[in-house]
């Protein structure tokens, strides 16, 4: 196995601007202002006023509750990743950001819907279908919460799937190809689960093993003890690392160093040579798509030096974070690039909002004329410790060649 880096540099000063924001750009400045007024305040009129006639201590202290959670969510998410960086006051801002966005998607869902058939259906007068809905939001909410949290903190099931590649020699049919993705160990202390999860990798005899990034929310110097696993996984030939927008804002360069400390290969726009049968496969992997903006020297997506010096006939297996790579990765005639980012939208039906910014969701598609995505569902989770129809997953993938008839493993 041998290695090809390239010197990665920024752009030359003085560039023409951007254009001015737009309109629409300008109001997505407002949506941290808007959307907890929204989580909080929908709740609150369909639980309390939208006509049950509580006794007014309910109604009175109901109404406090949602007011505090309305006051104390952004507070508490300013203290937890703001400059303080207090991880007891992150959790507190994550987990009451999770529980509201799920009391609020169930709020509107059962407060039209539900309360229409109990209407229809003529179950009861305005006030009884309105306790009702009160009732099943609050037991809904409650069930999806205590699964979520069990999904969001079990060690993900391994989903296998063989992907072809009509470039790869018969001499690499089989490669089993591991990927974990968007760990994101946190202000919750996952050390146990980060060994279980590196537990797990192991038995699946990997060829090549993958992190594509998002490792953690916080400096390599705080989640050391939850990322040092990961240098017990093992792998046949390799394992290769790319960073993640999150490390962008924590320090990216410590969270590299780090990872080459444990022994895995960062591929910062570079490349390695994956020999086996007298066939090569080209393993390259680039630097997230907000590198370049974040001011660290050298770090940009830099797709053209990840392949310099490659030999265009052989085929490609590219290592870059965000799904929205892939129109670089297709125009450049990429077979396989393996993303994370999108978490399966972590909390439904927050995919909806992910497949507006990113190309998939989650699983294989095509773009282009030859090249395959695997986006991940991610290993771990994002802020919010909930999981709800959206599973972790790690992956194994096992790499067919169409070349030959028998698999040689």
């Amino acid at each position: 196995m041998t290695d090809t880096d390239t010197d990665s540099t920024r752009p030359a000063e003085g560039e023409a601007r951007g254009p001015r924001p737009s309109r629409l750009h300008s109001l997505m400045r407002l949506i941290p202002l808007i959307a907890p007024v929204l989580l909080w305040a929908v709740p609150c009129w369909v639980l309390l006023h939208a006509g049950q006639h509580w006794p007014l201590a309910v109604a009175l202290v109901g109404t406090a509750v949602f007011f505090l959670g309305l006051v104390g969510m952004p507070l508490a998410m300013v203290r937890g990743h703001g400059r303080r960086q207090q991880d007891w006051a992150a959790i507190i801002g994550d987990t009451l950001l999770g529980a509201s966005w799920v009391l609020f998607t169930w709020s509107v869902l059962l407060g039209v819907l539900l309360r229409a058939a109990l209407a229809v259906t003529g179950v009861g007068d305005s006030q009884d279908r309105a306790r009702i809905v009160t009732w099943a939001v609050l037991g809904v909410t409650a069930v999806l919460l205590a699964w979520g949290y069990a999904e969001a903190r079990r060690v993900p099931r391994v989903r296998r799937l063989d992907v072809q590649l009509p470039r790869l020699g018969a001499g690499l049919d089989g490669l089993r190809v591991a990927l974990v993705t968007d760990t994101h160990y946190g202000p919750l202390d996952r050390a146990r689960w980060s060994a279980r999860v590196c537990e797990t990798v192991n038995t699946l005899e990997a060829d090549l093993v993958c992190h594509a990034g998002d490792i953690a929310d916080g400096t390599a110097e705080r989640r050391r003890a939850q990322a040092a696993p990961l240098g017990t996984v093992r792998a046949t030939h390799a394992r290769v690392y790319v960073t993640g927008n999150h490390e962008y804002y924590s320090e990216a360069q410590g969270w590299v160093d780090l990872m080459d400390e444990l022994g895995w290969e960062p591929l910062r726009n570079r490349h390695l040579l994956l020999e086996r049968g007298g066939d090569t496969l080209v393993v390259a992997g680039v630097d997230d798509v907000t590198a370049e903006s974040s001011g660290l020297a050298g770090h940009r997506a830099h797709l053209a030096g990840a392949l310099a010096g490659a030999d265009p006939g052989l085929p490609v297996l590219l290592l870059a974070h965000q799904p929205t790579f892939v129109d670089r990765a297709a125009a450049a005639g990429i077979d396989l690039q393996l993303s994370g980012h999108t978490h399966g939208g972590q909390i439904w039906p927050f995919h909806h909002l992910v497949r507006l910014d990113q190309p998939a969701l989650a699983g294989l598609s095509h773009h282009g004329t030859r090249t395959l995505l695997y986006t991940s569902r991610g290993t771990g989770f994002w802020g919010p410790p909930f999981r709800v129809f959206a599973p972790s997953e790690i992956t194994l993938l096992v790499l067919r060649s169409p070349r030959t008839a028998t698999a040689s493993q």
